[in-house]
């Protein structure tokens, strides 16, 4: 009953990235992309793509910092926070969504997927989650506590598959004033949801952090594959 694991490449046109494939023991299923937090496919991220693995999904999780290092992995203490930011900075957003676009198509030619195909990410991820569903690159898209969906609200036309958006009520990056202008920008699109988890801080699925907020994280895990399940 376990999934497979495995790392493979992908080629773009400067370079050679990796992506985390994880396989559902069936061996089958929709896909998904599944997207960092700027501390790279980490172990957290890694739990998290064996987790949807498991749920049925064939995931794959491409290392969006390889430009700067290959399989950059981080932690969540100081050092790991200051590198982070650091890394961040040094993407190029154009790139990354280049990157994802790669990783689509890789997905698509894995023998395993069955169905459609969605993107989920987090944090930063949340907001290449975004636009990647404004790209036209998925059938549907999920952002946890995507930092700097407000300032890519000119792109909210763009989006034509459904989207699943996730905050923490208790987000100490992502305000609720700006929750609420993304909600209020989206509010007549019947295919994009917002929900707000009351007392979650930024990062609150991540086991691995002390933000980490087991009821929000486990309510977001049963809307995300309700959400799933319906446009997949």
């Amino acid at each position: 009953m376990s999934v497979t694991t495995k790392w493979i490449d992908i080629e773009a046109a400067d370079g050679t990235f990796g992506a985390y494939l994880a396989i559902p023991h069936t061996g089958k299923g929709p896909g998904i992309v599944l997207i960092q937090e700027i501390f790279g496919v980490n172990e957290h991220i890694r739990a998290v793509a064996e987790q949807y693995a498991a749920d049925g999904y064939v995931v794959l999780a491409p290392d969006l910092f390889w430009r700067s290092g290959h399989r950059i992995e981080l932690g969540y203490d100081e050092a790991g926070w200051k590198r982070a930011m650091e890394l961040r900075q040094a993407v190029d957003v154009a790139k990354a969504e280049s990157d994802i676009a790669l990783t689509v198509a890789a997905l698509k030619e894995q023998p395993g997927l069955d169905g459609k195909l969605a993107v989920i990410g987090y944090c930063f991820g949340g907001l290449l989650a975004y636009l990647a569903a404004a790209n036209g690159q998925v059938d549907a898209a999920i952002a946890y506590y995507g930092g700097g969906i407000q300032n890519q609200l000119q792109r909210a036309d763009d989006i034509k598959v459904p989207l699943l958006m996730h905050f923490g009520g208790a987000d100490s990056h992502i305000s609720m004033e700006t929750v609420q202008s993304i909600a209020e920008r989206f509010e007549n699109n019947e295919d994009v949801e917002v929900h707000i988890y009351p007392g979650a801080e930024h990062g609150f699925n991540c086991s691995h952090r002390s933000s980490y907020h087991q009821r929000a994280a486990a309510e977001a895990h049963g809307n995300s594959l309700t959400f799933l399940s319906d446009n997949l």
